[in-house]
C-alpha cells in the first residue's frame, strides 16, 4: 500500500523533552493564576469595604514577613491586635507589601493579568499578521511590493517607542477627563490601549513569514488547479491556504506570547502599562524593587514577580523552539 506525498510530509506532533517540560511549565503556571481567580479576585471584607482579595489591605499589617520566616514579636503583636479588632487579616504566604495587602494574592491576580495581556496582544499580531501577509503574497506585483515595503518601513522604527508613545498619548487625554471615567473604565481602556499597541506591532514578522508561505503555495499543481477550475480567492484561503499555514502560525504563536508578555511587564514596571491597584508582574516588581536595600532587604518582594515572568517565558520558549523543529520543513531532509 503506497502512501501520498501529503500523507507522508505531515510533521510529527510528538513533543521532545524540551517541549514537554515547556508544555507541562505553562500548563502548571496557567492552572495557578487562571484556577485561582475566585480566590484572589473575590470580595473579602475590609471594615465597612467590600475588595477584591488582591487590593484588600490593612495599613496596621504592612511588611509581614512570608511563611518561611518566624514572626518577630513586634509583627506577632500587630496581627493579634488584629484579630482582636476584627480588622481584615491578609494571608502571609510571600508576606504583604508597604500597603497590607496580600502578595500572593497579587501575584496570582496579576498572572492573569500578565497572561490575558500576552494572550490577546499575540492573537491580535496572528490575526493581522496572517490577513495581511495572505493579502500581500496573493495579491503580487505592485500591491505586493507596496504592502511590504510599508513593513519595512515598520520594520525601522523601535517598536517599543510606538507603544510607549501611544500609552502616553492616551493617558494623557485620560488625565484630561478623568472626571467623566469611573477607575473600571480607566482600567479598561489601559488594559485595550496595550493590546492594540503590542498587537499593532508584533505582526510584521508574522506577515513575512506568511507572505513566503503564500508565494510558495501559489506555485503548487493543487493551487493551480483550483484557480483553474474557478475557486473563489476566499474559499482557497479556508480551504487550501490556511491549512498549509497551520504550522507556521502555531510556531509564531508560542514564540509571540513570550515576547508580548515581555513587553506589557516592562511597561507595567515602567508604570504606563497596567496601573494601580489592578496588579501585573511588571507592576509587582517595580514594587518589589523598591524594598531592596542594605538595612532590611525583603528580596521576595522583587524574586516572586521575577521567578513568575521568567518560568513563563523559558516553558513558552522551549515549547516554541520545538514547535518550530516539528514544523521545519527541512528537518525530514536533515534527518535523512
Amino acid at each position: 500500500m503506497t502512501v501520498a506525498p501529503a500523507a507522508r510530509g505531515l510533521p510529527q506532533f510528538r513533543l521532545g523533552l524540551a517541549g514537554r517540560i515547556g508544555l507541562g511549565l505553562i500548563a502548571l503556571m496557567l492552572l495557578a493564576c487562571v484556577a485561582t481567580i475566585p480566590w484572589s479576585m473575590g470580595k473579602v471584607e475590609t471594615g465597612a469595604t467590600v475588595l477584591s482579595r488582591y487590593e484588600a489591605s490593612n495599613l496596621t499589617l504592612n511588611l509581614l514577613p512570608p511563611i518561611w520566616q518566624s514572626l518577630g514579636e513586634a509583627d506577632a503583636a500587630r496581627i493579634e491586635s488584629a484579630r482582636e479588632a476584627g480588622q481584615y487579616i491578609p494571608g502571609r504566604v510571600l508576606g504583604t507589601d508597604r500597603l497590607g495587602r496580600d502578595v500572593l494574592a497579587r501575584l496570582l491576580a496579576g498572572g492573569s493579568v500578565s497572561l490575558l495581556v500576552g494572550l490577546s496582544a499575540a492573537a491580535i499580531a496572528m490575526v493581522v499578521g496572517t490577513l495581511y501577509g495572505t493579502l500581500a503574497g496573493s495579491s503580487g506585483g505592485r500591491v505586493d511590493a507596496v504592502m511590504m515595503r510599508v513593513v519595512d518601513i515598520l520594520f525601522g522604527l523601535p517598536s517599543i517607542l510606538l507603544v510607549v508613545l501611544l500609552a502616553v498619548a492616551v493617558d494623557g487625554v485620560l488625565e484630561r477627563r478623568g472626571a467623566d471615567l469611573s477607575p473600571i473604565a480607566r482600567q479598561a481602556i489601559n488594559i485595550s490601549t496595550l493590546l492594540v499597541a503590542i498587537g499593532g506591532v508584533s505582526w510584521l514578522t508574522m506577515a513575512r513569514v506568511i507572505r513566503g508561505q503564500v508565494l510558495s503555495l501559489k506555485a503548487k499543481p493543487f493551487m493551480e488547479a483550483s484557480r483553474a477550475i474557478g475557486v473563489g480567492a476566499p474559499r482557497q484561503f479556508t480551504a487550501h491556504l490556511l491549512p498549509n499555514l497551520v504550522g507556521p502560525i502555531t510556531v509564531y504563536a508560542a514564540l509571540a506570547v513570550p515576547a508580548a508578555i515581555l513587553s506589557e511587564s516592562f511597561l507595567s514596571f515602567l508604570g504606563i502599562g497596567v496601573r494601580e491597584p489592578l496588579p501585573s508582574w511588571g507592576n509587582l516588581a517595580a514594587d518589589g524593587l523598591g524594598e531592596l536595600n542594605t538595612v532590611e532587604s525583603r528580596w521576595w518582594l522583587l524574586a516572586a514577580p521575577c521567578a513568575a515572568i521568567a518560568l513563563t517565558l523559558v516553558s513558552l520558549n522551549f515549547l516554541g523552539d520545538e514547535l518550530r523543529e516539528r514544523f521545519d520543513p527541512m528537518r525530514g531532509r536533515r534527518v535523512a
